[in-house]
């Protein structure tokens, strides 16, 4: 059995339920049940319908998430969640190389790196080399005006740890903004490459190894391996090419806004619902969040 679960921004487009109507008439599904009113709604199936990817563009022009998951082992027990573009609205690095003066530049280089046109190792190399010289005092300037939530995530760890999940934030960025990040929004652990500083400014080089993809999928099997669980009891979530083999081995993986070469690579796509959404491909009501 699997179910289908649809999501909107009711902020720009409620969820219609004539759209919920019409897909559980085509694929003969069971009766729907609102997980949030106007937000999410999910209906049973007996198996993934041979046209679900038309159905999946269809409703994404109205505005509508539509994902696909197994009805066994839903509510997870571990998150491992991307950081830069996804539990946070920035990329860290971008943020200081705007400061620095140079933010057009590592921009596209951070774009191009983040949609797998570019080694992640190399180009994090080659960004941080652009950053030599900058004051590390800059670092809390930047968490203080120019890091933002993502809308969603608290109510994700909360709900998550209240459900016995563990939590863990693995980020190809820096510690000096997981760390913070990770307190602020309530992970258990945090994970990311350490910035060389010396006299009170960056030196312009990152720690090795550096935390790339593969290290990412290692945080996921040690996890896992640490609590006892295997890797489809866990959820990963990200954007970026670097997050593609963590969300391939999680039971479920979901790229969140992510670049189209890395969405084009999952099968559970968020672009219009926010961080809440992975509560409701758990099967969470919105009556459930903590």
């Amino acid at each position: 059995m699997y179910v289908a679960v649809l999501i909107a921004d009711p902020k720009h487009r409620p969820l219609d339920p004539d759209a919920l109507t019409a897909l559980r008439t085509a694929w003969a599904g069971s009766e729907a049940r609102w997980l949030a009113p106007g937000t999410a709604a999910e209906l049973a199936l007996e198996a993934i319908p041979g046209n679900r990817w038309h159905m999946w563009e269809v409703l994404q022009r109205e505005g509508i998430d539509l994902c696909i998951v197994p009805a066994a082992n839903r509510q997870k027990r571990l998150l491992i969640a991307d950081m830069d573009s996804t539990m946070i609205a920035q990329e860290c690095i971008d943020e200081l190389a705007e400061v620095a003066g140079i933010g057009a530049r590592v921009k596209e280089i951070t774009a191009r790196a983040m949609n797998g046109e570019l080694d992640f190792e190399a180009a994090l190399r080659a960004r941080v080399a652009l950053l030599k010289g900058l004051e590390v005092s800059v670092i809390d300037d930047v968490l203080a005006t120019r890091i933002t939530e993502a809308p969603g995530g608290r109510a994700l760890l909360r709900t998550m740890k209240a459900g016995g999940a563990t939590t863990l934030l693995v980020s190809g960025g820096f510690t000096a903004f997981s760390s913070v990040v990770a307190a602020r929004i309530g992970f258990d652990r945090h994970q990311a490459n350490i910035l060389e500083a010396k006299d009170g400014h960056l030196t312009g080089k990152v720690r090795e190894p550096i935390l790339g993809r593969a290290a990412k999928v290692d945080a996921l099997m040690d996890a896992t391996r640490a609590l006892g669980i295997e890797p489809s009891d866990a959820l990963a979530v990200g954007d970026g090419a670097n997050d593609l083999g963590m969300l391939g081995r999680a039971g479920m993986g979901v790229a969140l806004h992510a670049k189209p070469a890395v969405a084009a690579e999952c099968d559970l796509r968020i672009n219009h619902g926010d961080l809440t959404a992975l509560l409701y491909l758990q099967g969470y009501g919105a009556e459930r969040f903590a």
